[in-house]
């Protein structure tokens, strides 16, 4: 019986199984045939949120002082209790208390309920002025929409800031650093000073020409151009002038001409109106939009900044180090704990590679024009000079200085651009000082020698226009005033070596090499390619200022690479590159950085930077080739049919250089050149490489020559040994700043 039991069971399961089914066609208990399954039952489950990763995210933003994203991240009810703009400044000012430059944290614990958590983590705000502060947070959070919402409260930034309480740094800040020549004349220091002006309507007629010629002497004007401003203004105005100390206006104060108005305040002084304005640079307030910023640094906001040049660069030197005492105090004021201290230390004074007696010539030389002059040591890359003009005083920006209020302005609105360095941040067309680069070119080709023949015309034919040599442009000069083509810068230079190419400056010769490399040879990058090589097209290095890269780019036409040759078209280069790779010719091929800090010096104790000659590259040229390019050089400054040699005869000391007059595009072509000295064996000391650009005058040869004149004699003799122009023969100053003032006791 009981395998007859187990038979039956087994049938009985497999009809009931047949007819549940509905399947092969057996009719179903559940309402007839049918080949569909039952669907599946889905499960929908939440996921829990993660509150590691909120707290994480919140602590992450606090790091980026991104307010916003973290007040977004509070419960409902502490965003009940506190605006976005009351949070965001509790937690700012409190940051800015500690001088916290730095946050770091670490999650520790978590105690998790259904709506409610408890996560624990270490916080530490490194302070610049109260060391580490490490704490332990226990944060309350609450689930919102499936969301970890945090219930704030003030003891989150420190627990000792419950109930109220605020932190409070007593700040102690050290006077800020001196900057100092090479040679140990000051630059820029703390001093009383004096602000000088006119009021128009006191003047003593009989001591006028006194009160001009004695403004003119202490602020470097021409006290033809202050008469002007007098007679411009009428009785009653009052004309803001300079500032100087006592010691520098010594003369001025006995003789106090009628007319002098005088008021003597104290601040950072910029001696001599401002020496290498644009490359020391200036301080100026702490800004709304830099505040946090320099709070975060340990300064209490109420201090003077470098906004611009070496003050920029070297204001951590300058200003010392910051002392505080960080404090934890009641809402009335009362003292609960210190949390943290450091000790001011003294500021750093900066000694400049910049030659006082140097830089003021550089100055003098440029002040008619607009312009730049560049000076170096060929072995070192010690920038001796670096001058930009028009200049300005930084004095104007000491709110103190009474001609603030006026000269300021004016300074500001010029359409002259002063504050930018034309030295470091001018870029311009390089005109025939760019030749230099083509003759490299044309020399490391193999396809040219320094004996390659050239017959220099007026024109140049290759292409679908006809180009003009500067000779062409001379001769028309004569012809229109009704004289004969007869002189030797009025007639073509004829038959030519490469190395006279180059000292008779003949456009068609390098046209010809541009043209040349680039369609018969396929070596069109040739040109550009020992440009970049020297140093053109990407920023010097210098670091301590602003500088600009300039522009050197593969020349794609004909056209592109005939205006290359010459240093037209797209090239764009800064004085100091050109200073930098004359430097580099004339001291063997070694690119140097140029450097304007000579060192850094504590108050105590040996200095903390000293200068160092750094080399960066050298330039490709073989031996030979770059003894070919010297000799040319030689030849512009000596040959008397080179470009320079007119106004540079008599100069007792050798030069060599190259003159270029380069289109600008607007108005007059810019005057340049470029050359150094060869004289270090005779006298002893460096010798030393000169830019000069002056903007929008004319040919290089009659403007910028007798500028680089200049600074070789103020560097031998001190000052220049005759005037820098024959005013009669080239006209007057076509730059001269413009008057301003305003009515007497306004």
């Amino acid at each position: 019986m009981k395998p007859l039991r187990w038979i039956n069971l087994v049938l009985i399961i497999i009809f009931l199984s047949a007819c549940v089914s509905g399947g092969d066609g057996l009719p179903s208990i559940l309402g007839g045939p049918t080949s569909a399954p039952l669907p599946t039952a889905q499960a929908h489950i939440t996921p829990a949120p993660d509150e590691n990763a909120s707290i994480t995210k919140y602590l992450q933003a606090l790091q980026q002082d991104d307010f916003e994203t973290m007040y977004s991240m509070l419960a409902q009810v502490s965003r009940d209790a506190v605006t976005l703009e009351d949070f965001s400044k509790r937690w700012n000012d409190a940051l800015n208390a500690m001088s916290a430059a730095e946050i770091e944290f670490t999650i520790l614990t978590a105690q998790i309920g259904p709506r409610d958590a408890e996560v624990g983590y270490s916080i530490t705000y490194k302070t610049v002025l109260a060391g580490n502060i490490q704490r332990d947070i226990l944060v309350r959070m609450k689930n919102e929409n499936n969301e970890w919402k945090i219930i704030w409260d003030e003891a989150q930034i420190l627990p000792e800031l419950a109930g109220g309480n605020l932190l409070v740094m007593e700040y102690s800040i050290p006077a800020r650093g001196d900057i100092y020549d090479k040679n140990g004349q000051p630059i820029v220091t703390q001093s009383d000073a004096f602000a000088f002006g006119i009021n128009t309507g006191e003047i003593n007629l009989d001591m006028q020409g006194a009160l001009t010629t004695e403004l003119g002497l202490l602020c470097g004007l021409d006290p033809l151009d202050i008469q002007d401003q007098i007679d411009a203004s009428g009785p009653g105005w009052y004309l803001p002038m300079c500032e100087g100390t006592r010691a520098e206006a010594q003369r001025l104060l006995s003789i106090n001409p009628g007319g002098l108005v005088v008021a003597e305040y104290n601040s950072r002084y910029y001696f001599d109106t401002g020496l290498a304005p644009q490359a020391v640079g200036f301080t100026q307030f702490i800004s709304p939009e830099q505040l946090n910023e320099y709070r975060r640094l340990g300064y209490n906001g109420s201090e003077k900044i470098g906004q611009s040049g070496v003050e920029e660069w070297a204001e951590d030197y300058l200003a010392g180090q910051h002392g505080g005492t960080l404090s934890v105090v009641t809402p009335e004021g009362q003292i609960i704990s210190v949390l943290g201290k450091r000790d001011r230390q003294a500021a750093d004074s900066i000694y400049l590679t910049i030659d006082r007696t140097m830089q003021a010539s550089a100055q003098s030389a440029l002040e008619f024009f607009r312009g730049a002059i560049v000076v170096m040591e060929v072995d070192t890359g010690r920038v001796l000079a670096m001058a930009s003009s028009p200049d300005f005083d930084p004095n104007l920006f000491e709110p103190e200085n009474p001609n603030n209020a006026l000269g300021l302005g004016e300074l500001i609105n010029t359409p002259n651009d002063p504050l930018i360095n034309r030295a470091s941040q001018g870029q311009y067309p390089l005109g025939s000082v760019f030749k230099i680069i083509t003759m490299s070119a044309a020399l490391e080709s193999g396809l040219y020698t320094k004996d390659t023949p050239y017959d220099c015309q007026y024109d140049f034919t290759r292409l679908d226009i006809v180009l003009h040599d500067w000779t062409w442009q001379h001769c028309q000069d004569a012809i229109s005033v009704g004289e004969a083509c007869n002189a030797s810068d009025e007639i073509p230079s004829g038959l030519l070596t490469l190395q006279e190419g180059l000292m008779r400056s003949c456009n068609p010769y390098f046209w010809e090499i541009g043209w040349d490399l680039f369609t018969n040879w396929s070596r069109g990058s040739d040109i550009a390619n020992i440009a970049r090589a020297f140093g053109l097209g990407t920023p010097t290095g210098i670091e301590q200022i602003e500088e600009e890269s300039g522009q050197i780019l593969d020349p794609t036409t004909q056209l592109d690479a005939v205006n290359q040759a010459i240093g037209q078209g797209d090239v764009q280069v800064t004085p100091l590159q050109v200073a930098n790779f004359m430097a580099a010719i004339a001291n063997g091929g070694t690119l140097y950085r140029p450097q304007i800090v000579e060192r850094i010096q504590p108050v105590d104790g040996d200095p903390v930077l000293v200068f160092k000659p750094e080399a960066r590259g050298t330039l490709p040229l073989r031996s030979e080739n770059l003894n070919i390019l010297q000799e040319a050089l030689l030849m512009v400054t000596q040959n008397k049919r080179g470009t320079a040699t007119f106004n540079l005869r008599g100069l007792q000391f050798n030069v060599a250089g190259k003159t270029g007059t380069a289109e600008s595009g607007n108005g007059l072509s810019h005057a340049w050149f470029a050359g150094y000295t060869l004289n270090e064996e005779n006298t002893g000391l460096p010798d030393i490489a000169i830019a000069v650009i002056v903007e929008n005058i004319g040919e290089g040869s009659e403007y910028a020559v007798p500028l680089f004149r200049a600074m070789v004699e103020t560097y031998y003799y001190g000052s220049p040994q005759r005037p820098f122009y024959d005013w009669g023969q080239i006209g007057y100053p076509p730059y001269t700043p413009t008057p301003f003032g305003i009515p007497a006791g306004d």
